[in-house]
């Protein structure tokens, strides 16, 4: 079965072979109802870039190759992450500079997207498991919630059916508690009510496809609109809880395999592209796109893959084929990158503290990484 699982085991080996492209970006927005095409954009150049040198610290994990996935950071200062290949929540103490790692219920290897709640419970979605989790650190207990499983025709049977996880990937939080999140194999998203239990799942095809677009990251704007990006073909798509409605923005960009997604405090929304060291923002109104792309050698494009708006509407992204973290700079339109000092560290997520450090999670070294700009 096509791309059964397989996208966060290619994010280690896609972004060491990118390249760069020089092909025309344009936008266009279509809705279930219509499609609008706006004007034309030139494909910008990469954006100059100065190099900084920020105070780095680097902490290894016990073990090595971890699979660490996307970190998050609770209200006392610690990190958590996915280990994947470990089958551990785990998270770092910078207070103590010391792991703890737990195998979590019926865990099959499969955390990927993790978020803190105001309650600093932690929410994960083990994608392989097939559920939502939450963990309270203050008890030790876990609350799982498991998805639907996929009823598909067996490639290598005929006339025989297999089962697929539903596969969820990134997760987020909105103003009420609900947890949304997004699901590979299920071409769709899902929301949790912690209250109720109550999981359900929205469709992003009206044929209810699988395995076709796989929608990966996710998050909410200041509107409580959810924006998922689609791997697969680029789309950036709006579902309006309010409504029911479903809109579809697709920039006219060579392929670049959207990942990580966020919205700022006016609402704009940014994306992350796997091919060209593109970073990308929509502005929903005018349904306009506005590509930024990043250079880590002077004249070829690395990666980007994590992404994170800091309270203050600072943009900072890693870039991962390049070793560095980078900051857009909006004002003066260039990036502001920070070499990290261990050699093909695969930097992926980031997230920023209250005290403006930038934690990062180093797939490639399996070291938790600090920036202080």
């Amino acid at each position: 079965m096509k791309r059964l699982l397989l996208l966060p085991f290619l994010i280690f080996i896609i972004l060491f072979t990118l390249s760069c492209s020089d092909s025309p970006s344009s936008s266009s927005t279509t809705s279930s109802n219509k499609t609008n095409t706006s004007p034309a954009l030139s494909q910008s150049t990469p954006l100059p870039a100065t190099m900084a040198t920020g105070t780095f610290q680097e902490y290894p994990l016990p073990q090595s190759d971890s699979g660490m996935m996307r970190p998050a950071i609770d209200h006392e200062g610690r990190i958590w992450f996915g280990e994947m290949n470990n089958n551990f929540l785990a998270y770092f103490d910078p207070r103590t500079h010391t792991f703890k790692q737990m195998i979590p219920p019926h865990g099959k290897f499969g955390i990927m997207g993790i978020q803190v709640a105001p309650d600093d419970t932690i929410w994960f979605a083990e994608q392989y498991a097939n559920y939502i989790g939450q963990y309270v650190p203050t008890t030790g207990q876990y609350h799982l919630y498991p998805l639907p499983t996929l009823t598909v025709p067996d490639p290598n049977h005929a006339g025989q059916t297999m089962s697929l996880p539903s596969a969820p990937n990134d997760l987020t939080i909105d103003a009420h508690g609900t947890i949304w999140f997004t699901e590979l194999n299920a071409d769709s998203i899902g929301h949790l009510d912690p209250r109720t239990g109550v999981i359900q799942q929205i469709p992003l095809d009206a044929q209810k496809t699988v395995q076709m677009l796989d929608p990966y990251g996710i998050t909410i704007d200041p509107q409580g609109r959810v924006w998922v990006t689609e791997a697969t073909n680029d789309h950036i798509i709006c579902f309006d809880p309010k409504t029911g409605k479903i809109r579809t923005f697709t920039p006219q960009i060579p392929t670049n395999q959207l990942m990580e997604i966020a919205s700022d405090a006016h609402g704009m929304i940014w994306a992350t592209g796997f091919n060209d060291g593109l970073l990308l923002s929509l502005n929903p109104v005018t349904g306009i796109f506005t590509p930024y792309y990043a250079s880590h050698t002077g004249n070829q494009a690395g990666g980007l893959y994590g992404l994170f708006i800091s309270k203050t509407g600072e943009i900072w992204v890693t870039v991962s084929a390049g070793n560095m973290i980078a900051r857009l700079d909006t004002t003066a339109k260039r990036f502001v990158l920070y070499p990290i000092p261990t050699p093909a560290s695969l930097p992926l997520g980031l997230v920023v503290s209250s005290n403006h450090a930038i934690w990062f999670t180093e797939a490639g070294s399996n070291k938790v990484g600090m920036l202080k700009p």
